[in-house]
């Protein structure tokens, strides 16, 4: 589903209701999530999905389905997700668990006809620091000078794509 023919309308700030819940994921091991609510405020933090000792192989994703859901029952509905999409990972593992959580955000947001879309992390980068290279700090820094508080770069990350949605439109110039 396309979110810029399908959501932006919706998503853009209503001046009679306020804005529709839109959600930004850096998705990882530990994600970064921003969501931008109702009453148009913006919330971001972590969640973890480092799977316990005891547990299988796919119990990550069980509580990432699980989070979402009440994510979207708490915010919600959610209208719109987009996720930081990474084309090239340090490692095998991460390139494991960055597959697994799409696959699982994706196919939720499709059950759901919630639209979604990723941003490639260049440009999410060049909206926040200028740089389409920035590192860690430098994209902490800029949040920060934002006026937000993030507590490491993935909240960092999942609150500058909420920016670049808000900012750009979701993209659309």
């Amino acid at each position: 589903m396309n979110v810029q023919d399908k959501i932006l309308p919706d998503a853009r700030p209503d001046t009679n209701c306020g804005a529709k819940p839109i959600l930004a994921l850096d998705l990882g091991t530990t994600t970064g999530w921003a969501i931008r609510g109702l009453d148009g405020l913006i919330t971001s933090g972590t969640a973890s999905f480092r799977p316990g000792r005891y547990d299988g192989g796919g119990m990550r994703y069980l509580r990432f389905t699980n989070w979402l859901t009440e994510l979207d029952r708490l915010s919600g509905p959610i209208a719109a997700i987009w996720f930081e999409e990474v084309r090239r990972h340090a490692g095998t593992d991460a390139s494991h668990v960055y597959g697994g959580l799409m696959a699982t955000l994706t196919a939720w947001a499709e059950l759901r006809g919630v639209p979604y879309q990723g941003v490639p992390v260049g440009t999410i980068k060049r909206h926040a620091t200028g740089k389409g290279n920035a590192d860690k700090a430098a994209m902490v820094a800029a949040v920060r000078a934002r006026g937000f508080s993030p507590a490491d770069d993935n909240e960092a990350d999942a609150i500058a794509l909420l920016l670049w949605v808000i900012e750009t439109n979701g993209g659309v110039a």
